[in-house]
Parts: C-alpha cells; sequence; structure tokens
C-alpha cells in the first residue's frame, strides 16, 4: 500500500517545489517550459477563438498608432483594451506576489498561477457570449492572462524568463549564434556561444511552438472549451500549495 500512496504524493510534491519560494534555475526552467506550453497553446487557440494573437502587445501598439491615424474607433478601442487588460494582469500578478511575501506566505508563487487557471476555465465560457460584447469579454479575459503569467514567470525567475512572447528568445538566439560563428570565424577573438543558455532558448522557443499547435488543433475542434484542459494544469500546479498552506 506504501508504494501506490508515495505515487499519488509524487506528483503533488513536485507542483509545490515548482511553485515554491526556494527556487532553483532547474525549476525556473521547468516552470517556464510549463507556461511557455500554456502561453503557445492559448496564443494560437486565442487567434483561432478570437483572430487576433494575445500574448504580445507589439502588434496592438502599432493598431493604436495606425487607428489614430485612420480614424478607426473601433479598432483603436479593442487595442486600448487589449494593452490595458494586459498591463492590469501582470500589476494584479505582481501586487499577489508582493503581498504574500509580506506576510511570509511560502507558496507566494501558487497564488496567481491558481487565479490564472480560474481565469482561463471562465475564458472556456466566452463562446457562449455572441456578438461584440463576448469578444471583447474573451479578448480582455484572454489577454489578462497572458499579463498575468508573464510577471508571475518574470518574478519568479528574477527577469531571467519570459513565456508569453518569443522575440526576445529570438533575438538571444541569433546573438548566442553570432557568439558561435565568432568563435568559429576568428578562434583568436575569445568569443564563444553560452551553449547551456542557448540550448534553455531552444527549448522554451520549440515548447511555445508546440504548445501553439496544439491549442490550435484543440481550440479548432473544441473552441473555447480546450481551455479547460489548459486551466488543469494551472490548477494542477497550484492548488496543492494552496491547501498546505
Amino acid at each position: 500500500m506504501i508504494a501506490p500512496h508515495r505515487h499519488i504524493r509524487r506528483p503533488i510534491i513536485s507542483a509545490r517545489v515548482l511553485v515554491g519560494h526556494r527556487r532553483s534555475a532547474g525549476s525556473d526552467f521547468a516552470l517556464a517550459r510549463i507556461l511557455a506550453f500554456i502561453a503557445g497553446a492559448a496564443n494560437a487557440g486565442g487567434f483561432f477563438a478570437l483572430g487576433q494573437y494575445t500574448s504580445h502587445m507589439t502588434g496592438y501598439l502599432s493598431q493604436v498608432a495606425d487607428s489614430l491615424i485612420g480614424g478607426r474607433v473601433v479598432v483603436l478601442g479593442s487595442a486600448l483594451l487589449a494593452i490595458s487588460s494586459f498591463v492590469a494582469g501582470a500589476a494584479l500578478s505582481s501586487l499577489l506576489i508582493n503581498w504574500a511575501r509580506s506576510r511570509k506566505f511560502r507558496e507566494l508563487y501558487a497564488i496567481p498561477l491558481a487565479l490564472q487557471g480560474f481565469l482561463l476555465a471562465c475564458f472556456s465560457t466566452g463562446g457562449i457570449l455572441s456578438g461584440p460584447v463576448g469578444h471583447l469579454f474573451a479578448l480582455a479575459c484572454l489577454c489578462f492572462i497572458m499579463g498575468m503569467q508573464n510577471a508571475t514567470i518574470t518574478k519568479i525567475s528574477y527577469a531571467r524568463v519570459r513565456t508569453t512572447h518569443a522575440t526576445g528568445m529570438v533575438t538571444d538566439i541569433g546573438i548566442e549564434c553570432g557568439r558561435a560563428l565568432c568563435g568559429a570565424v576568428f578562434p583568436g577573438s575569445g568569443v564563444s556561444a553560452d551553449r547551456a543558455k542557448l540550448r534553455i532558448l531552444l527549448t522554451l522557443v520549440g515548447t511555445f511552438v508546440l504548445g501553439g499547435i496544439v491549442g490550435a488543433a484543440g481550440y479548432a475542434a473544441l473552441g473555447f472549451l480546450f481551455s479547460l484542459p489548459l486551466a488543469a494544469v494551472l490548477l494542477g500546479l497550484s492548488v496543492p500549495s494552496l491547501l498546505r498552506a
């Protein structure tokens, strides 16, 4: 009877380690892979469900400028809603983490992850609301979640990792490839690539793409309901620590 009990407890202990306050490079990397997969799935799925990507704000900032010049009020309002929701999500994540830290709450990262899981479950109901209202609700909800997730992993990893957008990671991959090329062409330069960093970056980008493939297929088949298994992953990571607290 002991072996099954240990088997059941092992995932719970692993979840507590991943969101615990005592961090290591390994736990940061493991959590970053999970969140990158979810971000890729939600981002690609959001495009299927909403016709818009929601994990990065560059396009929305461009929409603000274009809409101001073109006088497209509806597009301007939608872009501002997406940006403000993303910022609000990041702000709330930071608020919750700092509040928990000030209260000496050991499982401080579990709170924002649990809230993100709950909001993803709420996002799954976005298909119930039809028309412009439903579209705006789903857009604001998903951008809010993406802002929370990016801020959470940024706080956890001390700004070493961000998971909801790949531009920075792809840029860093290019930098490391350039360093490797410099070392090969000019052996005496002393410049070489950080292979460990490059491996981490390639893994996270690959995980984001894999999540996008799964998310695109899932949302194409199930629509908004595909958010439920993504929500279950986040709740599975966070709830064991919250119950322990």
